[in-house]
């Protein structure tokens, strides 16, 4: 059966790999996978560019795994050699845009869900969920139909982890800063720069240092990582904006990191969203019992996804390498995703055995 399910859902990916799918420009790719669940037996929903559905013997009452990941993408760098939307295997490599993140992930869950799609007396239900918008953080992917798929206790999120357990997830946080001064010539002693005014505040960005550091997540990290000022080479610039890339542990809420860096730096600082928090799934949740079991390993991981939206715990695991992701040539090895399924499904035999 495994073999068969891994050669649908390998033609499956290539196939989603030919269809430009960007994030909200997800609609052709939804129509694929709503398609392709329909035609084995499922009868999926659909909101927007998100498509789902249930394990035929869905039994209210006990407890839900979600298996999520994504089916948008980033748009191709101009590193590319290769055709992005060219699904070609080459030398044991699946080329493309979306291949390793997160389409592996999202073809090896929804093989997975097909393994156990027709079992019966499993001691959990499945849903399986291809989600958008997940790249941009967007509030129409799997944010929006969280209300529609009732109760959901654990979750397995589809993202390149070479198929380990990312038990912790960095919150993250954009902040945009914007230091004022005065406008004046700058042969003359006039004005008040306020591009020196942001490079102070930045250097207290650059070399501050939060107390608590995570054995799982490391420290609190503040990057800028944009800086726009001034408009001609003789005046002094009367405003500076810049942007900081804040990734934060456990130990500390977005709002208290924001309240930290208000109360050390004089620019303005508006965040755009407190929405991406940071996320721990216990070493003892069955879920991670079961994957620590089959020989996986955990860590904590430094970038983020939709297992920051999800108020139940969710576990980080997925083929592919997190390295390759939203880099030229893209690729998979299509020995990631045979080992992929195979692994999913030890992992909710495992599940099984200890729940059951």
């Amino acid at each position: 059966m495994l073999p068969t399910i891994t050669s649908d859902i390998t033609s499956l990916l290539q196939k989603l790999i030919a269809i430009p799918s960007f994030s909200k420009e997800e609609d052709k790719t939804g129509n694929l996978l709503e398609q392709f669940l329909r035609e084995r037996g499922a009868e999926p929903h659909r909101k927007k560019h998100n498509v789902w559905a249930q394990n035929k013997h869905f039994t209210p009452g006990k407890p839900t795994l979600l298996l999520n990941s994504h089916h948008d993408t980033v748009k191709p760098n101009q590193g590319y050699t290769r055709d992005p939307f060219s699904p070609d295997i080459v030398d044991g490599k699946l080329y493309g845009l979306g291949s390793n993140d997160a389409g592996g992930a999202l073809t090896c869950l929804l093989g997975a869900f097909l393994y156990f799609f027709e079992q019966k007396n499993l001691p959990f239900n499945l849903i399986y969920a291809a989600t958008a918008e997940e790249e941009i953080s967007g509030h129409d992917g799997i944010e929006l139909i969280l209300p529609e798929l009732g109760q959901v206790d654990f979750a397995i999120v589809g993202e390149p982890t070479q198929m380990q357990l990312a038990i912790a997830e960095k919150g993250l946080m954009v902040v945009d800063g914007l230091a004022r001064g005065r406008a004046g010539h700058a042969a003359r002693e006039e004005g008040e720069s306020a591009l020196y005014k942001a490079l102070d505040d930045i250097a207290w960005i650059r070399n501050h240092e939060f107390p608590m550091t995570s054995e799982i997540l490391g420290p609190v990290k503040m990057s800028v990582t944009i800086i726009q000022a001034g408009s001609q080479h003789n005046v002094v610039p009367d405003q500076c904006r810049f942007t900081v890339d804040v990734r934060v542990n456990e130990y500390y809420s977005l709002e208290e990191v924001l309240e930290s860096m208000r109360a050390h730096i004089h620019s303005e600082l508006t965040p755009r969203s407190l929405r991406m928090r940071s996320s721990i799934i216990p070493l003892e949740h069955p879920l991670v019992r079961a994957g620590l079991a089959i020989g996986r390993s955990y860590y904590g991981s430094p970038t983020t996804s939709d297992k920051a939206l999800m108020p139940f715990p969710a576990l980080k695991m997925g083929p592919g390498d997190s390295a390759r992701s939203h880099t030229a040539d893209e690729f998979i090895y299509c020995s990631e995703i045979e080992q992929g399924v195979a692994i999913y499904v030890q992992l909710l035999q495992k599940l099984h055995e200890t729940l059951g």
